[in-house]
């Protein structure tokens, strides 16, 4: 039994398999956290292109000025 013991502590098979799961953990928890990262910051975009695009006006135009989109704070869409 104690040959057994010795042989089974200074085994390294199988070290090599707990190395790729802990790395594959951390690429994982990495992942994952860079996805709520992100997730927040896109959020947050896609509010203020809504609201930009809410309150957009666009216009067709006329025989003197062109159409396009006029948004909040500009003058004839300059």
């Amino acid at each position: 039994m104690k040959q057994f013991q010795n042989r089974f502590v200074k085994s390294e098979e199988g070290a090599i398999t707990v190395d790729w799961v802990v790395l594959v953990a951390l690429i994982i928890g990495l992942s994952s956290a860079l996805i709520l990262v992100m997730r927040t910051g896109m959020d947050n975009f896609g509010g203020n292109v809504d609201q930009a695009l809410s309150t957009a006006t666009v216009s067709t135009g006329d025989n003197d000025n062109a159409g396009g989109i006029t948004s909040a704070g500009t003058v004839n869409g300059e």
